[in-house]
């Protein structure tokens, strides 16, 4: 193992990057990190790194104030120059996730981020990889087997996130004949699989909220569609693996449950109506619930009920899915280090007990 290493890492401040910095400290004891980190309102990218990197590691980590969909990644010329001289891996994981952004700001913050970080890779001399952190649902509104090297094979999209992340991974893919590049794509990242803890409650997180507070049991969604998800703990092993994994370069690696690990919609629900002691939920057909009942609950529902039909459009898709996703280059690369997604159903109650014990994160918890 190279013991010079200087890693340069963007989303460090999100829900996985902040756990991604704490395994890459973990696993490589003698690399440094370079975090580009955006100050926030009333702080500064100094005071945002001090709350999750580790005192003890804080000489080995570096923290540059700027933004990725900025030129440059908003960097001084003199910093930038430094950078591209010294980095050695890159692993860019930066993007917006809300699903409610015109697709000219997604594809700003998507598109012309990965751009810029790609061109920083580009100029740097002594790079020996760019590990791109996308996602599993560039494969939009595809049904069936989705094959790691698949892009566009003449999908739709759900929202401009998944649209704007696709043309981000083309992005990639159309440098890779010049950067020694990954690409990895997680499906729905949920909470450590051991301790259950998260600082994200969204997703999966929000229909499992109102159900267990009884506000809402009915699922417009099929039984038998599929939820891919896997914990936080197993992505960030999984990143901070192959962006060292030479064997790895020119890959695309789906980190999902996939076939094997993956459950229905009925199956997670039944854990939760178990779990929560409330009555199954109950399954209407989407193409009836969103063009017939949704609009007349609309008028008759106020409050949290009618607050709940608003918010819940998001995610009307996600209940319907009917795709896999093929694991196959994920398991030849992992395998080897024994990294792999524990099935969905083994560690669900740990997510439930952590959604109840925190108060759906309203109250700090220990993760122990």
């Amino acid at each position: 193992m190279q013991n010079d290493e200087f890693i340069f890492l963007t989303g460090a401040t999100g829900f996985v990057g902040t756990q991604l910095v704490q395994e890459l400290l973990r696993t490589r004891p003698s690399a440094r990190l370079a975090l580009l980190i955006r100050p926030g309102k009333g702080q500064s990218a100094e005071d945002r790194a001090n709350a999750f990197v580790p005192h003890a590691e804080r000489e080995r980590v570096e923290v540059v104030s700027g933004d990725v969909s900025q030129p440059n990644c908003g960097l001084e010329p003199a910093s930038y120059n430094r950078l591209a001289d010294e980095i050695t891996r890159v692993i860019h994981s930066a993007a917006t996730v809300r699903f409610d952004h015109s697709l000219d700001e997604a594809r700003r913050m998507n598109v012309e981020g990965t751009r810029a970080v790609l061109d920083l890779a580009g100029r740097a001399r002594g790079l020996r990889s760019f590990a791109y952190v996308g996602t599993a649902y560039v494969a939009g509104r595809r049904t069936g087997l989705v094959r790691e090297d698949e892009l566009f094979v003449g999908q739709g999209y759900r929202n401009t996130y998944e649209e704007s992340k696709a043309e981000a991974e083309a992005l990639v893919r159309s440098r890779m004949d010049s950067l020694p590049a990954i690409i990895l794509r997680p499906s729905i990242i949920v909470g450590d699989s051991r301790t259950g803890v998260t600082s994200s409650f969204k997703m999966m997180y929000w229909p499992l909220k109102i159900y267990a507070r009884r506000l809402w049991r009915t699922v417009p969604g099929y039984p038998d569609a599929v939820l891919d998800i896997v914990p936080v703990d197993f992505v960030t092993a999984s990143v901070a693996y192959l962006a060292f994994e030479e064997a790895a370069l020119g890959s695309a690696v789906h980190l999902c449950a996939g076939p094997r690990g993956s459950a229905t919609i009925e199956e997670v629900a039944r854990r939760a109506a178990e779990y929560f002691k409330g009555r199954e939920p109950r399954y209407v057909d989407p193409r009836i619930f969103f063009a017939a009942i949704r609009p007349l609950l609309y008028l008759t529902l106020w409050g949290r009920k009618r607050r709940v039909l608003v918010d819940g459009r998001a995610y009307r898709d996600y209940f319907s899915m009917r795709m896999q996703f093929d694991t196959t280059n994920a398991e030849r690369l992992l395998g080897p280090a024994g990294i792999c997604p524990p099935p969905v159903l083994d560690y669900l109650d740990r997510l439930f007990h952590y959604c109840v014990a925190s108060e759906w994160g309203r109250k700090a918890i220990s993760a122990a």
